[in-house]
């Protein structure tokens, strides 16, 4: 059945061009356009879609302003932001994620650049996965700080238990469509003096992750920064893999371990890729290693894991269905057998913490 697209900018040459690249698949078919927030919230009041693509700027009510008056009226909608990549542009649709909106496409500032086969290609897959996706779930004030207690409560336990997790550990997180808003549901509940680095990798653009790690690090205990080339991995860091380079673990002689950034290829169509991380972990000495698989399209980090699990003891923790904003990836690493664990999203910080323990 053809999937039924809401397009909302004001840009009348915008609107055509997108218009037609939708149109120009069998998969999907606008049914109306918006020049604004207003004509869009009327329009989403009255009908359903299978997926809105919205613009940021726009007169009498943005973007920003549309998905709060969704948010606040529990009108559901399958929102793709069309973004740019300024760092401005970056905040905000992160703040857009964070109001529900499920993914985004880096918009060019030319309309006929979005004519190029590259943007066509990103654009069409990315309203693909959020056509399939769950509507997203608008948690509580009062569910989060719940939330918060019960971490609080179990790293209270963690760390008075005798027993403990010994050797050196590792963390190595993938994510996609959703997983921006899932990592920040699983970041900021991780303790500041966890016994282990962990490694994210979440499919962005370039441009976009440096915010997405201020923000995170902003929230949490543990401290979250954008990777750079030959940083040494250190116990209670986060280090997000940078949009448009891959993320590898190197292996020094001395046993320690820092971060190459690679400019290869992309691979399952994404860069970075989860896959060459979970792979570059394959030569290290870690005495145990947790992968984590949550919310995305397709089937990243599924072979990387099984690659590492065939030479080295791993623990696989993957998101289950009905957390995940797309049920892919983890769909894939546990059909596959690779899963130890099938987690909702609310507990992943709670497990990572249990498996990895504290620091002395």
């Amino acid at each position: 059945m053809t999937k039924k697209i809401l397009v909302v900018d004001d840009s009348a040459l915008m609107r055509r061009v997108l218009c037609d690249i939708i149109d120009s698949d069998d998969q999907f078919e606008v049914k109306d356009r918006a020049t604004n927030g207003l004509e869009a919230f009327d329009l989403l009041s009255r009908n359903t879609y299978d997926a809105v693509v919205l613009d940021v700027n726009m007169p009498k009510m943005n973007g920003l302003q549309l998905l709060g008056e969704l948010r606040k009226y529990k009108i559901k909608a399958r929102v793709m932001m069309a973004s740019t990549d300024t760092k401005e542009g970056a905040r905000t649709t992160l703040d857009a994620l964070e109001l529900g909106a499920l993914d985004f496409v880096h918009k060019p500032d030319n309309a006929f650049q979005c004519r190029e086969g590259i943007f066509q290609e990103n654009f069409l897959r990315t309203l693909k996965g959020v056509s399939e996706s769950n509507y997203p779930v608008f948690t509580s004030a009062e569910k989060l700080e719940d939330d918060k207690k019960k971490n609080v409560k179990v790293l209270e336990i963690l760390k008075k238990s005798t027993h403990k997790v010994v050797g050196s550990k590792v963390v190595a997180i993938a994510s996609s469509t959703g997983g921006p808003k899932a990592l920040q549901a699983v970041i900021p509940r991780l303790p500041g003096d966890l016994d282990a680095p962990v490694l994210v990798v979440q499919h962005m653009p370039k441009g976009f992750t440096a915010s997405l790690a201020e923000r995170l690090n902003n929230l949490s205990e543990i401290k979250v920064v954008e990777a750079a080339e030959g940083m040494e991995l250190e116990k209670g860091t986060v280090y997000i893999a940078p949009g448009g380079l891959h993320l590898n673990v190197v292996t020094s002689l001395a046993g320690k371990y820092s971060i190459h950034l690679s400019d290869e290829p992309s691979r399952e169509g994404v860069k970075p890729c989860a896959n060459y991380m979970y792979e570059s972990l394959m030569e290290s000495r870690f005495d145990k290693i947790v992968c984590v698989v949550m919310t995305g399209m397709g089937a990243d980090g599924t072979e990387g894991i099984r690659r590492l699990k065939e030479k080295k003891p791993i623990h696989v923790i993957s998101q289950d269905q009905a957390s995940c904003t797309v049920y892919g990836m983890p769909k894939s690493v546990y059909a596959e057998g690779l899963s130890n664990q099938v987690v909702t999203l609310d507990d992943i910080a709670q497990e990572i913490s249990l498996n990895v323990g504290v620091s002395n």
